[in-house]
């Protein structure tokens, strides 16, 4: 219960609310004890002798303390009919109620309140967290022991696609933690502080007023309460665990659902429509069989608090019974005393089950807070120094980079320069290494052994926001969401003006078809750019790049699945852009881009000033396309079978 308790700190930040909200329970338990305590008099006037309510109250009270007991002249001004005392009794009783009832409202209300804010902030918090975690965490990291993202591998784009690293596997747990643990979190703060807290005010009334009223009586009642305590402790224990289960095993469904979902149409193509089912039913009735644990231990808990219950009340009803035989016990002191039980036992029972909601959300807590205890990237980043614009080389310098998990490293001992300003492309075969190479640069991930500079500054030393800031990333999946074209346009650049949008749409070619849409830059795009073809998605993602004015622009296979139309254009604005001069960051900074290009297609590794050949991780050769034509055999290759040439191309 340690990482509940941590986490329910939270419900005190807010003060005053919270502070209002025990406030008010305690007036309402308040009430209930002072109602409890009025209806003694009612009592001993219908069992009694007939007395009246000033000799009823100055019996009563004569030997409480000096400072507690009702003035003489207070006692003097009530009436002394009997039934118009009754009747005092009960209309103060009834304002006790209507004031118990507006205090126990406003508890509600805060503490509610309280509830709702304080979930919404961890909620908040673990999405803040979950996007700053390293690359390396989310590609190989585990939580509670089961694998964070699934598989490991190289990335499918540079900057995170739904299909790459830090999408699918990833995405399931933490969504499944973020959204569902915080929801269970929430019924276990509702459970403490808008229930809890008031039963427990209210129980603790009521058994001060029997303890007032036959401290012997209320004792013996009390024995039950380690006994109960004991029960609801093991069940507990049993809950928690079960819970604990189920919500990981709903992060395994959440995986399997957005992992199906997601590639439906591989799904389709393979005929794995049951195999999937299948698979998803699997991991379904593993969940059931946990929530049927948690089911079992739940169920129990009340019949066997009652059973106990039952039998101590019997057991005291027979001792009390002797006694009032005896003469030594006044029957409508019993009554009432054994009424103050009963309320607060009423009070108390719901604690069984609030306490079985605290479990469920304890399990909740620890994954919550095990997601958080995940390390962020670069926490003291802010305090690095700024890079300034790239203005000179990009280097490679031995380094060795191998994915959390892997067998064998996925860039082996690469050397390389790289002149500003210019466009270098980067060929092989599948799995050759372009990709994970190119994400060293913003440091998605670190390399194992070697460094990579710019401008001959280690960027290992440098903080993040300014590297990235002067890196424009555009992958074969262009990631789009939910809004407006020019705010996908300027996603990444705060305080983007419209005219720049504008701008870098015309840049990018991309203006003309805008326009063509209702609303222009106002268009509204679905899920993933739902509306726009693939090349114009394309043309978005590079007026995204040219907006963020980079120094360094990084092409990952961004033509390789669109038409030669969209190609054409692309290729265009690509050009252009790379070749303007750029308005850099900071005063006086000029010149041409740096391009690195991950390319399948000749036509762009033609134009390019340099080729890296790569194979296996490491470099295989570099030169021009003729170079490389005469001298490297698996270039020769990779125009014949990949790059969409010849020979003599």
């Amino acid at each position: 219960m340690s990482d509940f308790w941590a986490l329910a700190r939270t419900l005190t930040e807010r003060r005053g609310l919270f502070w209002g909200a025990v406030a008010f329970a305690l007036l309402s338990a308040m009430g209930l004890g002072a109602g409890l305590l009025g209806v003694g008099p009612v009592l001993k006037a219908v069992l009694g002798n007939g007395e009246s309510l000033p000799t009823l109250l100055r019996e009563g009270t004569k030997e409480w303390p000096e400072w507690v007991r009702p003035g003489e002249g207070l006692i003097a001004s009530l009436p002394a009919e009997p039934f118009k005392g009754v009747l005092l009794i009960v209309v103060g009783l009834g304002v006790l109620t209507l004031l118990g009832s507006v205090a126990n409202f406003l508890h509600q209300y805060l503490a509610l309140t309280i509830v709702a804010k304080s979930i919404g902030r961890l909620r908040a918090r673990a999405f803040e967290h979950v996007v700053h975690l390293p690359m390396a965490t989310l590609l190989g990291g585990s939580i509670d022991g089961m694998s964070v993202s699934g598989k490991g591998g190289k990335p499918a784009a540079l900057a995170g696609t739904p299909g790459g690293v830090g999408g699918l596997g990833v995405g399931a747990d933490a969504v499944s933690r973020i959204i569902t643990d915080a929801f269970t979190l929430g019924q276990g703060f509702a459970a403490l502080l808008s229930k809890a807290l008031a039963q427990v005010f209210k129980g603790a009334a009521a058994l001060v007023v029997a303890v007032v009223l036959d401290w012997r009586v209320a004792v013996v009642a009390l024995v039950v309460g380690p006994v109960l305590g004991v029960i609801i402790r093991k069940l507990g224990t049993r809950i928690r665990r079960a819970t604990r289960a189920a919500l990981a095993g709903q992060a395994g469904l959440y995986q399997t659902a957005t992992e199906v979902i997601g590639g439906l149409r591989v799904v389709k193509v393979h005929t794995s429509e049951a195999a999937e089912a299948a698979r998803f039913e699997a991991r379904s009735e593993e969940v059931v069989r946990q929530e049927m644990r948690v089911r079992s231990a739940r169920a129990l808990s009340a019949p066997l608090v009652e059973t106990v219950t039952i039998f101590v009340l019997g057991a005291l009803v027979l001792v009390a019974t002797k006694a009032i035989l005896d003469k030594e016990l006044d029957p409508a002191k019993f009554l009432l005393v054994l009424g103050s039980l009963g309320v607060a036992g009423a009070s108390l029972k719901p604690l069984t089950t609030l306490w079985n909601d605290l479990q469920q959300a304890s399990a909740a807590a620890q994954r919550y807070r095990r997601l958080m205890g995940l390390p962020i990237e670069e926490p003291g980043d802010a305090r690095r120094p700024a890079l300034a614009r790239h203005a000179d080389r990009l280097e490679f310098e031995g380094v060795t980079f191998r994915y959390p998990g892997a067998a064998g490293p996925a860039v082996r001992d690469v050397s390389l320069r790289i002149n500003h300003g210019s466009t270098v492309a980067f060929v092989g075969p599948n799995g050759s290494g372009k990709t994970s190479l190119l994400a060293l640069i913003p440091r998605l991930f670190a390399p194992e052994r070697g460094r990579v500079l710019v401008d001959g500054v280690d960027i290992a030393e440098v903080s993040l926001a300014s590297l990235r800031g002067q890196i424009g990333v555009v992958t074969q999946e262009t990631v789009l969401f939910r809004g407006s074209i020019g705010a996908n346009i300027a996603y990444g650049v705060p305080g983007a003006t419209p005219e720049r949008v504008r701008d870098a749409a015309r840049k990018a070619h991309a203006e003309e078809f805008i326009l063509a849409k209702p609303g222009g830059y106002e268009f509204e795009l679905g899920d993933g750019g739902a509306g726009l073809s693939g090349g114009q998605r394309q043309r978005l993602a590079i007026a995204r790049a040219i907006l963020r004015d980079p120094a360094i622009l990084i092409l990952d296979e961004a033509t390789s699945m669109i038409d030669a139309e969209s190609e054409h254009h692309i290729n265009a604005a690509i050009d252009e852009f790379v070749s303007h001069e750029g308005a850099g960051v900071g005063a006086g900074a000029k010149g041409r881009r740096t391009c690195l290009i991950v390319a399948h297609r000749l036509s762009t590794v033609r134009s390019a000033d340099l080729i890296v050949v790569m194979d296996g991780g490491a470099i295989a050769d570099t030169g021009t396309h003729d170079e490389l034509m005469t001298r490297c055999d698996l270039y020769r290759g990779l125009v014949k079978r990949q790059l969409g040439g010849h020979e003599g191309a």
